[in-house]
């Protein structure tokens, strides 16, 4: 069978690689892919992101499956156009998509189905935001309310930063400014954690549970970025909280889609708060998987990626979820994201990578924003690699993922030297 993975990054090279693996997959094609899809064995780079362009063609090659990566296309309608035209597409719909797509429909979404999560106000005047600014104090969130890679998100330790935040999504100009709204939020204390399921409209299926690193810095300083890091299993959450999740959050979510007419098939990323107490709300809803989480999960699920995939969209009668299980390596994957230079406000492309394909046991160096020039690597964007690792437990995966990143070198690169951190403890 012929795979499509529609997405350029670190996520979608995983996804192909994991597919590729697959006995009953031919060729994985990656539109537009990057410097490593480019070359690796079964996957094949396609030049097209148009949507509909991207439909003819898979028409055409009769693609088996279509896997949607990243938001952008999700929220584009990809899913609904492939969907109408009968090819077989894993993904969320256009509507379904919003849960992430605009922050204001998810809170609201949220509070009409009683999933927890902080409390909140919308705002597209400016003078209305920072007066409530004032008013709630500091620390406070920010959040733009449409799609932002993942850095559209504001923590404010003062309130000068969080009036910057105001400032800056939402323009002072009306004209500019059309459509743009804001998201205020409550600080909420404790310790994040990522919890992504599989859906297929009635079922949802926890993936092993994993924690991102989304600050620039090392211990957790610096701006938020799309992230630097993650690792997997997450101590954080254990049984008790993950029971939680499903029960508080996953299900609930699933059961308020349907009952609002909008059938969630995908999957789906619940950005998780855990208090001292086990309390769990909801920070944030990705309908996709995350990026870095990505990498570490895939090394680690030892299912056959394309057999879950195409059990998610089997019609309801025919079984979905329901039916399957999943397997996963006993040890510890963690991935460590190696950032260009000016990362995350304006990222220098251009500088060549070198120290590639720094093959070791268990180890996989995922490209994302990467791109070929003659017979070199090249950085393309902000995240440029992700070097991932097996190893029997945390300290020993960092030890070899770090050991990795030494031997790769490209000018200006950023990367964080505590990826795993959380899971050591003080």
């Amino acid at each position: 069978m012929k795979v499509l993975v529609v997405g350029g990054g670190g996520r979608e090279h995983a996804l192909a690689w994991k597919l590729a693996q697959s006995p009953k997959v031919a060729m994985v094609f990656v539109a537009p892919g990057n410097g490593g899809t480019a070359k690796a064995e079964g996957m094949c780079n396609l030049a097209i992101t148009d949507i509909g362009e991207l439909r003819n063609w898979a028409r055409q090659e009769k693609i088996g499956l279509t896997v949607v990566g990243p938001e952008g296309p999700l929220a584009a309608g990809l899913v609904d156009d492939f969907r109408a035209h009968g090819l077989r597409v894993f993904g969320p719909t256009k509507a379904a998509a919003q849960l992430e797509s605009s922050k204001a429909f998810s809170k609201e979404f949220m509070v009409r189905h009683g999933i927890p999560t902080a409390t909140h106000a919308s705002f597209t005047d400016r003078a209305a935001a920072h007066a409530h600014i004032a008013a709630q104090g500091a620390p406070i969130v920010v959040k733009a309310d449409g799609l932002a890679a993942g850095k559209g998100v504001v923590v404010a330790m003062t309130l000068d930063e969080a009036h910057a935040a105001v400032d800056q999504m939402l323009p002072p100009d009306a004209l500019a400014g059309a459509g743009a709204r804001v998201v205020i939020e409550e600080f909420l204390e404790g310790e994040e954690a990522s919890f992504i399921v599989l859906c297929d409209g009635k079922n949802a299926l926890a993936l092993a549970t994993s924690q991102d690193h989304k600050r620039l810095l090392d211990g957790d300083e610096g701006p938020n970025t799309g992230g630097m890091g993650a690792y997997s299993p997450a101590p954080v959450v254990t049984p008790t909280i993950h029971a939680r999740a499903m029960r508080e959050v996953i299900l609930p979510t699933l059961r308020g889609m349907e009952k609002d007419g909008i059938e969630y098939t995908g999957f789906l990323y619940a950005g998780l708060m855990v208090g001292r107490t086990g309390q769990v709300r909801t920070l944030e809803f990705n309908c996709r998987l995350g990026d870095p989480e990505t990498q570490p999960l895939l090394m680690r699920l030892k299912s056959d990626l394309l057999e879950l995939l195409w059990a998610a969209t089997e019609p309801a009668a025919s079984g979905g979820l329901d039916t399957m299980e999943l397997q996963w390596d006993r040890r510890t994957a963690l991935g460590v994201v190696l950032a260009a230079h000016g990362y995350p406000g304006a990222p220098r492309t251009g500088d060549v990578v070198r120290g590639l394909p720094a093959e070791a046991p268990d180890a996989v160096v995922f490209h994302a924003a990467t791109a070929r020039q003659d017979d070199a690597v090249v950085t393309s964007g902000g995240r440029v690699l992700c070097v991932t690792v097996l190893a029997d437990n945390v300290r020993q995966a960092q030890q070899r993922a770090y050991d990795i990143v030494r031997s790769v070198q490209f000018e200006g690169r950023q990367y964080r030297q505590d990826i795993g951190h959380r899971a050591l403890g003080p």
